[in-house]
């Protein structure tokens, strides 16, 4: 990736940018995609890398739909693929879900600026032999869509060149454990031993050779009790080429693995990790976390699979959804 420190030397390729313009010349700088329409947004052909995609959408007469940003599906297809390499509703993959947009900063990611209305994506995405992305609209209105997708054209890749992909998973919700089996609260909350990881939420499952770069993740607490009603108390395990438990990486909880501490409400955003939505008292309503391992990318050569568990032991029963990324 770029950075102040390497502008100083040449570079021997080509910017270029595919745009949502008006090919008249007008000011109707956007394209319309119906209810249910798929449109190529791009089509790009030979070697590339799209290193910055900035995008903004409104519904119908710009009044906009509620959840509309889990309603617009983006996918991206490298070299020719049938299936494509990102797959996720559009607000996930630019780093928020439940639907929402939020203001943050991340490395990778950003929504700005008041309100949010401005997705940028500073992922770095290849292609040898041609890309594509296409956009499909399953919103009860019309979708209105501007768009930069700015790339440098290159002569070839070099060999070892990953593909970048991307994709969303929910579940709705988590098989958790039933409260009323526990003797109280705080048992549900904190007792129980989880010795194989075969209930956790899974984040991302691949195989191949790559590294996984980190993932948002969202929460939905859908418990009702008044209650200490901390949903996030489960531990990450991310599985390396077949590993059994316990994983080599193994951690100690759900804020800790973003990176944060102590059940945390207060938002923040960082380069490589933060806290976008800090849910309601008692953490109810609506959570949005992000960590991306861009310094610290997990390496594997056969496969992966990246989890965590939905309260201590899979105790909890949430709305959880995440968007994973990975080269």
């Amino acid at each position: 990736m770029d950075s102040l420190k390497n502008l100083i030397y040449a570079k021997q390729t080509k910017r270029k940018r595919v745009s949502s313009y008006d090919r008249t010349g007008g000011n109707d700088d956007r394209y319309y995609i119906a209810p249910g329409e798929t449109v190529v947004i791009a089509d790009i052909k030979g070697a590339g890398i799209i290193n910055h995609i900035w995008m903004t959408h409104q519904n119908g007469d710009f009044v906009e739909e509620k959840n509309s940003l889990r309603k617009i599906q983006l996918k991206m297809y490298w070299d020719g693929e049938e299936n494509p390499s990102v797959l996720a509703p559009l607000g996930d993959f630019f780093g928020m879900g439940h639907g929402l947009c939020k203001n943050y900063v991340s490395a990778p990611l950003q929504m700005s600026p008041q309100d949010g209305k401005a997705l940028n994506s500073w992922w770095q995405m290849p292609f040898g032999n041609g890309a594509k992305i296409e956009i499909t609209n399953e919103c009860d209105q019309r979708l209105i869509l501007y768009f930069y997708i700015d790339y440098e054209e290159l002569e070839s890749l070099p060999e070892n060149t990953l593909r970048f992909h991307a994709a969303w998973h929910r579940e709705l919700p988590t098989q958790g454990h039933d409260e009323a089996t526990f003797r109280d609260h705080n048992a549900w909350c904190f007792e129980g031993n989880n010795t194989t990881g075969e209930e956790n939420y899974v984040v991302l499952e691949a195989k191949g050779k790559g590294h996984y770069c980190g993932c948002n993740i969202n929460i939905h607490n859908l418990n009702t009790s008044n209650l200490w009603d901390w949903p996030g108390e489960g531990d990450d395990m991310i599985y390396i080429d077949g590993e059994k438990w316990p994983p080599n990486i193994h951690g100690t909880g759900t804020e800790d693995y973003v990176n944060m501490a102590w059940c945390p409400t207060q938002e923040y955003s960082a380069p490589y990790h933060g806290l976008i939505l800090g849910g309601d008292d008692n953490w109810k309503g609506k959570i949005t976390y992000y960590r991306y391992h861009i310094l610290d990318a997990i390496t594997f050569e056969k496969e992966i699979k990246v989890t965590i568990e939905h309260g201590h032991n899979n105790n909890r029963s949430d709305d959880w959804s995440s968007t994973a990324y990975w080269y």
